[in-house]
């Protein structure tokens, strides 16, 4: 069973609630089949920004900014939906990089943009799969927005939306890189 600690545990800026916030995390990385994991949470809620990243790969840490998890039509109270996306991409991504086929990937801040966008693609991809909400057409517009507007674009974010569990990192490099050549 995976044990879920939240940093906070009480929130004095937002409508947040830890114990639902574990229930989400919880119930994620049980479809994810992430076992006897230790994940805590460390969330900044005096941020409306919606940034998160992985702080930590073993043990898992997670930092988010309040934002995003918040509630996108109701500022400063918690969206399940958007708090399992998020959590679920970031766990996600901790499992591609513990495999080996991901052992090149650069670190998360060397990461360049484009570079950032396929990969989450890719996630998204993998995590519509599993039945989680993942916002498809955001996800394609942020492609476009770094790969260019172009049948090869969406030939490309539809191979990688459409890909579960079979890409490496090279995979996912060539994709985007080929996407940028195509534009010159």
């Amino acid at each position: 069973m995976t044990e879920i600690q939240i940093e906070p545990n009480s929130f004095e800026m937002v409508f947040f609630d830890a114990e639902k916030i574990a229930n989400l995390a919880s119930e994620v990385a049980q479809i994810l089949e992430l076992g006897d994991e230790q994940i805590k949470l460390r969330i900044d809620e005096t941020s409306s920004m919606g940034r998160s990243k992985v702080e930590s790969y073993e043990p898992i840490i997670l930092a988010v900014d309040g934002g995003a998890f918040e509630n996108t039509q109701r500022p400063r109270y918690l969206g399940e939906t958007r708090t399992s996306e998020t959590i679920a991409r970031l766990l996600m991504r901790i499992i591609d990089r513990r495999s080996p086929g991901f052992a090149n990937a650069p670190e998360d801040d060397l990461l360049d943009l484009p570079l950032r966008v396929a990969w989450d693609t890719y996630t998204a991809g993998r995590l519509n799969h599993l039945g989680l909400s993942t916002q498809k057409k955001r996800r394609q517009y942020q492609f476009r927005n770094r790969h260019g507007f172009s049948d090869a674009a969406d030939e490309a974010f539809t191979f990688l939306w459409g890909s579960p569990n079979k890409l490496v990192w090279a995979d996912i490099e060539r994709i985007s890189v080929g996407c940028r050549i195509a534009l010159v």
